[in-house]
């Protein structure tokens, strides 16, 4: 099944979709909110799958679905937990900028806290006060989570994946290397992320899930161009069972946790650093690994962090066509 959260309150108003993303049954009869459903998953899941099949075939039940009135599938989380599962992402960034790469990234993921109070929306423009901060996307695969425990193996924290979406993880590029030399991570330099229209289950992803991974292509566009058709589980270093055992080595982790990705990321045929959409590669996930790349090749970046007025869709399609999550679509506006 598909949900969504309506911009309702503070969290949303539940709704299930069409897999076709055309209709939507409200949910609050079994769970006002995708959290409350979460917190109550054994519960509330067969009743929310009941809906989903009222709306498959089409009985002409349902209301229109638009993903310009969603919020993010979960409007604020508990937690927001971002890996960095694709080294390749990792290797070529760090090596632009001349440091080396631990061999330790390869063993043991790289993982970040991030803000969980303000997500947006699908459709709700990326704000910042000047374009000096480098502003850039990054197309990533999440999940969410229900409860899980404290030291919970791997095979644990597979099981305790409910949902699959979308994100648009925004960077400012500029603000990251003085952070990172103060040796405490992210903060400023890692604003408010995006999510896709929908949330997903992992029975209706079929084939594309492995059971740890998510196969297909991410299609990632700049103002209508193609900028990245990378595939999210072909070069993932860390499944995200092995992710979220990471996060909860030390702690437990509560229902509505959200794992991330990390930028994903695909070498070349040739082992090497990936070619642009327009050279016949898969090109890249953000702006940063191109410049990388065109560093490396040219010994200087020459593609552009994101302008005002620039827009930005992350999206991917089922082997017929169908978008799976619906599509994320934001402009980039100067804050006033």
């Amino acid at each position: 099944m598909k949900l969504a959260s309506l911009k309702q309150g503070r969290d949303g108003g539940l709704v299930v979709v069409s897999r076709d993303l055309r209709r939507m049954l409200p949910a609050s009869g079994i769970a006002p909110t995708l959290q409350a459903a979460l917190d109550r998953w054994d519960e509330c899941a067969p009743g929310l799958a009941a809906l989903a099949e009222r709306l498959e075939p089409w009985t002409g039940e349902g209301e229109a679905f638009d993903a310009a009135l969603c919020a993010a599938p979960l409007p604020r989380a508990y937690q927001w937990a971002d890996g960095s599962a694709y080294v390749n992402h990792v290797a070529l960034v760090r090596r632009a900028r001349g440091a080396e790469l631990p061999e330790s990234f390869w063993s043991d993921p790289l993982m970040y806290q991030g803000g969980s109070d303000s997500f947006l929306g699908p459709r709700e423009p990326i704000l910042m006060d000047t374009e000096a901060w480098g502003i850039d996307f990054e197309g990533e695969v999440a999940v969410v989570t229900g409860d899980v425990p404290q030291g919970a193996d791997v095979s644990t924290a597979g099981r305790a994946i409910r949902l699959v979406m979308l994100v648009n993880d925004v960077s400012l590029r500029e603000l990251i290397p003085a952070e990172l030399a103060k040796g405490f991570g992210f903060f400023q330099s890692k604003p408010s992320s995006a999510f896709s229209p929908v949330a997903v289950t992992l029975d209706e992803l079929g084939a594309a899930w492995d059971g740890r991974r998510l196969h297909g292509t991410l299609e990632v566009s700049r103002n209508g161009a193609l900028f990245g058709r990378a595939d999210p589980g072909v070069d993932m270093s860390f499944d995200f069972a092995t992710l979220i055992a990471h996060a909860a080595r030390t702690r437990p982790l509560g229902a509505g946790t959200i794992i991330g990705s990390g930028t994903v990321s695909n070498r070349a045929a040739d082992g090497g650093p990936g070619r642009p959409v327009s050279d016949g590669g898969l090109g890249y996930s953000c702006i940063a690994e191109q410049r990388t790349v065109e560093t490396l090749h040219a010994g200087k970046p020459a593609t552009p962090f994101l302008h005002f007025g620039e827009t930005v869709r992350i999206e991917m399609r089922d082997p017929s066509g169908q978008s799976i999550f619906g599509a994320i679509e934001q402009h980039v506006e100067k804050r006033r």
